[in-house]
C-alpha cells in the first residue's frame, strides 16, 4: 500500500459512513449466507398512560441469531416490570422469526444481574472495560418454544 495514494479522516461521526460501512458489510454477509434472510431490526417499547416512552429496547435477527444492542429503562419506572416486558416481547419476536438463541452484553454497572434473573448466561468478560473498576459482560441465552 502506497500511502500518497490514500487519505484518512477521523471524525465523532459520520451518518452517510455508517450506513455506507452497513450497506457493503450486509452484501458481504449476504453472499456467505445465502438462503438466509438477511438481518432485521427488533424493537420493542412500552409507552406510559400519557404517551411518553417509558422503556425500550432494540436490537436485531439474522438466521438463527438475536441480539440486543440497547435497553433503557426510564428511571421513574423502574420496578414496575418493564424491563421483563421488554425481554418478553423481544424473545417473542426472535423466537417467531426462527432464532434459537439471544446475545447480549451489559456493563457491570448497567444490569447483569438483570439477564442473569432470565435465564441469561455469562459467556465472556472483559476487565477494565470501559474503566479500570468495571467490566462488559456477555450473555447468551437460549430460547424455548413454550
Amino acid at each position: 500500500m502506497k500511502d500518497e495514494k490514500y487519505t484518512a479522516s477521523v471524525e465523532d461521526r459520520d451518518s452517510d459512513l455508517d450506513k455506507r460501512l452497513s450497506d457493503e458489510l450486509d452484501k458481504v454477509n449476504a453472499a456467505a449466507t445465502a438462503g438466509v434472510d438477511a438481518a432485521k431490526e427488533i424493537t420493542v417499547k412500552i409507552l406510559d398512560d400519557s404517551g411518553e416512552l417509558a422503556a425500550g429496547m432494540s436490537g436485531w435477527s439474522w438466521g438463527v441469531a438475536a441480539g440486543i444492542g440497547m435497553t433503557w429503562v426510564r428511571e421513574d419506572t423502574r420496578g414496575d416490570g418493564l424491563g421483563s416486558k421488554l425481554l418478553k416481547e423481544f424473545e417473542a419476536e426472535a423466537l417467531a422469526r426462527g432464532c434459537t438463541h439471544v446475545f447480549t452484553t451489559s456493563f457491570t454497572f448497567q444490569a447483569p444481574g438483570f439477564y442473569e434473573r432470565h435465564g441469561y448466561t455469562e459467556i465472556f468478560r472483559w476487565e477494565g472495560v470501559p474503566t479500570p473498576n468495571a467490566a462488559d459482560v456477555h450473555f447468551r441465552k437460549e430460547l424455548r418454544r413454550t
